[in-house]
């Protein structure tokens, strides 16, 4: 618009001029050489301006051919770049569809006609990262960092080519050197700050990230969190070796980013170990209400060490009123009413999520119906129901699913990678392995139990076999008196009588004895068994009587009256399974 109208006011100004010469004429002579030119002024200013015009055409026409040679050849040159930028172009289109063959033909052509381009070198290098020759693209590389317009490109594919080869120490010497160049490289800084990281070294990854801070490399928030989590982070590596240090650290993080769960549950445990109760509580809860997590639930239930499982209980409701609707409130409520042995409010609890459970709370039912009802059956049913039921959330980065938190990320070494999500395509989690062992010692403790009460059974048993003996020992007759008390009554019978004495030691004898099925009647002494008569009336083994060699008949057997057998009396079980011997027989019956 500004130009418009100064060229508007530009034409008014000549024709403003040109009407004025027009209304003066005037009069101009010229005498020169015997010659006299008279014209007016319009005309003579007319005049003028075609002979400069043509001189000045003169003029053009002179230089050019004067200049013509360098005309020449920057015009080819000109051409020759057009075609190497055209090649360059082509080549990187090449790059991002892959196409090699394209690629090869666009590097001959860039390198024909831009060989000291950088994007020419740039080009060289993708195209060996394609065919497979890391050796080419390192070569290229370095032709870039030796040129200061291309140093920190060149910087960062010798960091790639570094990282596929697997040399960590020049990759981080590599990310070093371009930090230092340019601090609010983000690339150069995540290198250095993962590699410190690997090695431990939490103090100069804070470093790097202050000078990427006063450089403005990155925004206010983001430097909060970062530096949280690398507080974070070195709270939990000084938790046991330097609690006082841990806890600031841990505290400091909490300030920055109060719903970090790894620096409030390291706060929260330190906190709790130095007797600050309240505060610790306070964090837990805080971090809680943001993101439940049963590592906050854990330690708020264990703040105070020694406590009883009520009074842990009693903390956890609080814990769970801080975010009443969420899943994990329920599990850690269940939880510390399980160890508090109270099923009924654990079952209250766990209700609402039986409709579309977790592996988690199939666990803890499997374990209540240990707990409560001591059924293994129903424990074992729950336990096969988790292997099929919704995955629980882990620590995932990158696709990778640990069972603790990481600083960053053990595949791209990314800062703060870890989140806390439902890992895809995984049947179980690493925080299922604690609800496990859970279940695992409850079911423990049923069979324990039952094998408490069946060796109890067996004792009592034992010692009412060992009494009952005493008792039987103790009413049985000296061995001077039984033998005429018994001659009386074979007398009596009309039968000789032998007496067999089998003094049997006590623990041997109860040991052998069979387990009561009831009560017994009082045995006061032993029962005569009518075995045979003896060798001297001519009766055999079977109980036929002979006399020359010939079977007796019309004569009554006498009768014999044994004791218990003794301890070394296999029994009648051996007799059924042994051809018994006649000899030995009548020796071990006889108390020989």
């Amino acid at each position: 618009m500004i130009r418009l109208v100064l060229l508007l006011i530009l034409l008014a100004a000549a024709a403003f001029g040109v009407s004025w010469l027009a209304d003066r004429p005037g009069e101009i002579a010229v005498v020169w050489e015997g010659w006299r030119v008279e014209t007016t002024v319009p005309v003579a200013l007319a005049v003028i301006a075609v002979v400069s015009g043509v001189l000045l055409l003169l003029w053009r026409l002179l230089s050019l051919l004067v200049r013509s040679p360098k005309l020449i050849a920057a015009f080819s040159r000109r051409r020759k770049r057009e075609k190497g930028w055209q090649a360059v172009s082509r080549g990187l289109l090449a790059v991002g569809i892959g196409d090699n063959a394209a690629v090869r033909q666009a590097r001959h052509d860039a390198a024909r006609l831009l060989p000291h381009e950088p994007l020419t070198h740039l080009l060289t290098a993708q195209a060996a990262q394609l065919d497979g020759k890391p050796e080419v693209a390192i070569a290229a590389f370095r032709a870039m960092v030796d040129d200061p317009s291309t140093r920190l490109l060149g910087l960062r594919g010798l960091h790639m080519e570094a990282r596929k080869a697997g040399d960590k120490a020049a990759a981080y010497a590599i990310a070093e050197e371009a930090a230092s160049a340019a601090p609010t490289l983000g690339w150069a800084a995540d290198a250095v700050i993962e590699a410190r990281c690997s090695a431990g070294d939490y103090a100069g990854a804070r470093a790097v990230l202050e000078r990427q801070m006063a450089q403005k490399g990155i925004d206010k928030a983001q430097y909060k969190r970062r530096r949280a989590v690398l507080l974070a982070a070195e709270a939990i590596a000084l938790e046991q070796t330097d609690p006082l240090v841990a806890r600031e650290k841990a505290v400091e993080a909490v300030r920055l980013a109060p719903t970090l769960v790894p620096a409030a549950a390291c706060a929260g445990r330190l906190l709790g170990a130095a007797g600050e109760l309240r505060k610790a509580a306070k964090i837990v809860e805080t971090a809680f209400a943001a993101n439940p997590h049963p590592e906050l639930a854990d330690v708020e239930a264990y703040l105070r060490p020694g406590d009883a499982a009520l009074d842990r209980l009693k903390r956890i409701r609080t814990l769970a009123n801080r975010a009443p609707s969420q899943r994990e409130s329920a599990i850690a409520l269940a939880r510390a009413a399980i160890d508090a042995q109270e099923f009924r409010q654990a079952r209250l609890v766990l209700e609402p999520l039986l409709d579309d459970p977790s592996q988690r709370v199939c666990l803890l039912m499997a374990e209540l119906e240990a707990a409560e009802h001591a059924d293994i059956g129903k424990a074992r049913e729950w336990t096969a129901r988790a292997v099929r039921a919704n995955r629980d959330p882990a620590w995932i980065a990158d696709g990778v699913v640990s069972d603790r938190w990481a600083p960053v990320s053990p595949v791209s070494g990314r800062l703060d990678a870890f989140v806390w999500e439902v890992p895809p395509g995984v049947s179980a989690t690493p925080i299922l392995e604690h609800e496990a062992e859970r279940v695992k010692a409850a079911i423990a403790a049923v069979r324990a139990s039952e094998e408490a009460k069946v060796a109890e059974k067996k004792i009592a048993e034992q010692k009412l076999a060992e009494k009952k003996l005493a008792e039987l020992k103790a009413a049985e007759p000296k061995p001077a008196e039984s033998a005429p008390a018994a001659s009386a009554e074979a007398v009596a019978a009309g039968a000789p009588v032998v007496v067999v004495e089998a003094p049997a030691p006590v623990a041997t004898v109860a040991a052998k004895a069979p387990e009561p099925k009831g009560p017994e009647p009082k045995a006061a002494e032993p029962v005569p068994v009518i075995l045979a008569p003896p060798a001297g009336n001519g009766a055999d083994a079977r109980g036929r009587s002979r006399q020359n060699g010939k079977p007796e008949t019309g004569k009554k057997a006498d009768a014999i009256v044994a004791l218990p057998p003794l301890p070394d009396d296999p029994g009648p079980e051996a007799d059924a399974t042994e051809e018994p011997d006649p000899s030995s027989k009548s020796r071990r019956l006889m108390g020989l």
